[in-house]
């Protein structure tokens, strides 16, 4: 199948960042080709939120989860809402995952709600979207671990290539986003350049990860092109052939889409 379209595999157009203008931008990305976005949830407070723009914009697709950051505020009964929250329009569980950053709340909480949350997904049939930071192998076992066969998407990936393939062994898409617009950042456009051309989506993660040129400014789904671009000459590939892969491996790891 051709497509004619970008998907931005993770954009928080939920975020307060969007509330001004959020229809005129939709817009805007329409005319440049960026007809779908997956907007994830962070916590509880925002599922509702998430729901109500799927339902405003047929082009929006959401997932449920809590993030690693939100768990200070998160409670054991947030995990039966969201299992609760559940329905035949949710893409997937998340956003998902282990952070081991300084300053993040104890890995033992984030380990406890990160394999409920697995779990959940997997009584649902639901892939599932991944956070992950300086804690890809720990995810990786947990994944094992709780024997998670759903696949779905590292978002923002930053490991190693080795990481990456253990990923897409697992069913995993991996997501690649601003970060390759940096030419200080070696690892992460050595490892874009050389995945195949059935593991990537694109993301913005929108309004964070500024792009080159453009640090200091709100990002949008409209800087999927640029990093696409960016993409395009480390992999020496035709921007058809990037959208093509791009698109085609988003929905064809999220079933529901």
């Amino acid at each position: 199948m051709q497509y004619s379209h970008w998907i931005d595999s993770h954009c928080h157009l939920d975020f307060s960042d969007f509330e001004q203008d959020l229809e005129t931008l939709i817009d805007a990305c329409f005319a440049e080709g960026v007809k779908g976005f997956l907007v994830p949830g962070t916590e509880r407070r925002t599922w509702n939120k998430v729901i109500t723009l799927s339902h405003h914009y047929d082009a929006i697709r959401y997932a449920l989860g809590i993030h690693p950051y939100f768990l200070d505020n998160a409670k054991e009964e947030d995990l039966s809402c969201l299992s609760s929250s559940i329905d035949e329009r949710t893409v997937a569980v998340g956003e998902i995952g282990l952070d081991a950053w300084q300053g993040m709340p104890s890995m033992e909480r984030q380990l406890f709600y990160f394999r409920h949350q697995l779990q959940i997904a997997k009584d649902h049939g639901l892939p599932v979207i991944l956070h992950t930071r300086k804690a890809d192998d720990l995810v990786l076992k947990t994944l094992r671990e709780v024997d998670f066969k759903n696949g779905g998407v590292v978002h923002a990936f930053n490991g190693s290539l080795q990481q990456a393939q253990r990923y897409l062994q697992l069913g995993f898409k991996i997501g690649i986003g601003g970060t390759i617009t940096y030419p200080r950042a070696q690892k992460a456009r050595t490892v874009a350049a050389a995945l195949p051309n059935d593991s990537f989506v694109l993301e913005t993660d929108s309004p964070d990860m500024p792009i080159l040129g453009y640090q200091g400014q709100r990002n949008t789904p409209l800087q999927l092109l640029c990093i696409a671009d960016v993409l395009r000459q480390l992999r020496q590939q035709e921007m058809n052939a990037i959208m093509q892969h791009s698109t085609h491996n988003l929905i064809n790891v999220l079933p529901r889409w």
